[in-house]
């Protein structure tokens, strides 16, 4: 591992409050490794050994059963993923896979259980990143299970904005496929409802992402605090997908 990958690793809310002491320990058995494009890390079943660090590139998180697959999150630097079944020493119930050359630390499990014991502080911090998890996957049951496909699309292209700062312009921070699998449509389903989502108030031209009407397009959302947040806390953490940025 690099010196000046520490600083990176140390803001992370996860280590930031632990002792240097502890976390210097849990560093030294950790170590780096970079992978290629398109290569799985782990696979759902497969016990937990390290919690992954994600330092460059990008990491889709998926689930399959049977034929079928579905994006749950992917997964950008610098951030963390899959805390919960490092903790409880059980089997990931998802997949990991790279997206493009990514460099991950990776940190032994069973050292991360001893820290979790030892270290209150990270103690804390872990709770509170399991609970922020757990809120982000309540949130998304929710807009499922609750909204139609135009609905949950518009809601994620408006909250989107607003993540940027409110800006009416961006590009889509994932492929098109990946954020159709994630709200739970085909990528041909998601294409028809981005043109029928032209008469409500957003264009969608490749990935630049238009709003027209925001007032048309909320309308149409109806965005809610207790399905679209603010809940910001998960996003560093392998729960949702990454967010756009102002002037992206």
């Amino acid at each position: 591992m690099r010196p000046e990958d520490l600083p990176e690793i140390r803001h992370l809310s996860l280590f930031r409050d632990m002792s240097q002491v502890n976390f210097n320990a849990l560093m030294d058995s950790s170590y780096a490794q970079i992978f290629p494009p398109s290569l799985d890390l782990i696979r759902q079943g497969d016990l937990a050994d390290f919690l992954h660090i994600v330092l460059d590139g990008s990491v889709e998180l998926y689930a399959s059963w049977g034929e079928r697959e579905c994006t749950m999150a992917v997964v950008e630097p610098v951030s963390t993923f899959i805390l919960a079944a490092c903790i409880r020493d059980a089997p990931y119930l998802m997949s990991a896979r790279t997206l493009e050359r990514t460099r991950i630390i990776l940190v032994p499990s069973s050292d991360l259980r001893a820290m979790f014991r030892r270290d209150t502080e990270f103690a804390v911090a872990v709770i509170n990143e399991l609970a922020a998890c757990y809120r982000s996957v309540v949130r998304s049951a929710k807009a499922l299970k609750l909204r139609n496909s135009r609905e949950r699309v518009a809601a994620y292209l408006l909250r989107q904005s607003l993540l940027a700062g409110g800006v009416l312009s961006y590009r889509l921070p994932v492929e098109k496929r990946l954020l159709a699998s994630y709200l739970g449509m085909t990528p041909e389903n998601l294409s028809r409802t981005l043109r029928a989502l032209e008469a409500e108030g957003v264009k969608i031209d490749g990935a630049r992402v238009i709003i027209t009407d925001r007032d048309r397009l909320s309308d149409l959302a109806r965005p809610d605090l207790l399905i679209d947040g603010p809940d910001l806390d998960a996003l560093g953490a392998g729960a949702s997908l990454p967010h756009a940025r102002r002037g992206a």
